[in-house]
């Protein structure tokens, strides 16, 4: 019997790999350097038998429709946003996502992307690489304070808030948060959390971080009226989705000086990232590196590699977005 034909949509972890060569037929795109291009993905999806795609990868209902014989696609993400899930659902092709792995890493980078914004860091960066160097004591890249500021996390109750809670403290910082379902008293002393009600956050953080999950009712939640209410002293940062930010309200806000800055990990229409926003001095831009940490990376392909073993050998799927396909 044929081995099935595993398409890998970027390179990942040759641990996981070793793993998925003794499953099937293993073909991978070799460019790590981009997201794969609509027609190469759906050439690619007419040879396999299952998609092993990445977060970016848009797998849509042309991509899904390229193959009538495509049997799964499993996904190295949390959650199927790019994936169309009710058109995989109508083909009985089960899709798969993994546990929420990049905790620890995404606090990390949340908190590099504040200090690298207030302090000017990447401008620093170029200046010298220019060859130009103001002196030790020079004005020329005066910037702001991180540490005993005020950081305020929007949807900051969760996992990866209070990561940067932990790291926070560390700084001396006042920790504010908002969520829609506040946390018991005893989880909010145990995290250095204090709840505050949003508008009264955003008026009072030096740092306002985003960490609300994207769905309908986060879509756009940051926008024109949220940046009005912030200090002009104020950055914000975004580590969580793009989408949750009215991105064109940041931009107006950005440019008027309402906001001093912003650190961005992700973007409303990625990875296209807006023109106004690359040439802005004060806006730090990272393409989505919230869990691009080798062993983290590492750790999600295995995941992936679990599912596809699991669904090749007769097993019940865990993350399984649409179980019903099994009962069609």
């Amino acid at each position: 019997m044929a081995k099935p034909r595993i398409f890998v949509t970027q390179p990942i972890a040759e641990s996981a790999l070793k793993r998925l060569r003794k499953a099937g037929s293993v073909t991978i795109n070799p460019d790590a350097s981009r997201v794969m291009p609509k027609r190469a993905l759906i050439a690619a999806v007419r040879r396999c038998d299952i998609l092993f795609a990445l977060l970016h990868d848009k797998i849509d209902q042309d991509v899904i429709a390229a193959n009538p014989k495509l049997r799964m696609i499993a996904a190295m993400s949390v959650s199927p946003s790019h994936i169309d899930v009710a058109a995989a659902t109508a083909r009985r092709i089960p899709v798969t996502v993994i546990p929420v792995l990049q905790t620890e890493t995404t606090a990390d980078l949340c908190f590099g992307l504040m200090i690298a914004v207030a302090r000017r860091m990447l401008e620093g960066d170029r200046l010298v690489r220019a060859g130009r160097f103001p002196g030790a004591q020079s004005s020329y890249l005066l910037g702001a304070p991180v540490h005993g500021k005020t950081l305020g996390l929007i949807g900051g109750g969760g996992a990866i808030g209070k990561a940067v809670a932990r790291r926070a403290r560390g700084f001396g910082m006042r920790v504010l948060y908002w969520t829609p379902r506040r946390k018991s008293v005893r989880e909010e002393r145990a995290a250095g959390l204090i709840y505050t009600p949003l508008d009264r956050l955003l008026r009072q953080s030096d740092f306002v971080s985003l960490h609300s999950p994207l769905n309908k009712a986060t879509h756009h939640q940051i926008g024109a009226r949220e940046f009005a209410l912030m200090k002009k002293t104020a950055y914000f940062i975004n580590t969580a989705r793009g989408p949750i930010v009215d991105e064109a309200a940041l931009t107006r806000a950005l440019k008027a000086g309402q906001i001093a800055g912003a650190g961005l990990d992700v973007f409303e229409f990625e990875p296209k990232v807006s023109r106004a926003l690359r040439r802005m001095p004060n806006v730090v831009l990272t393409p989505h590196l919230g869990s691009a940490v080798g062993e983290a990376r590492e750790a999600m392909a295995h995941l992936v590699v679990d599912r596809i073993v699991a669904f090749l050998g007769g097993h019940k799927l865990d993350n399984c977005v649409n179980p019903q396909v099994f009962a069609l």
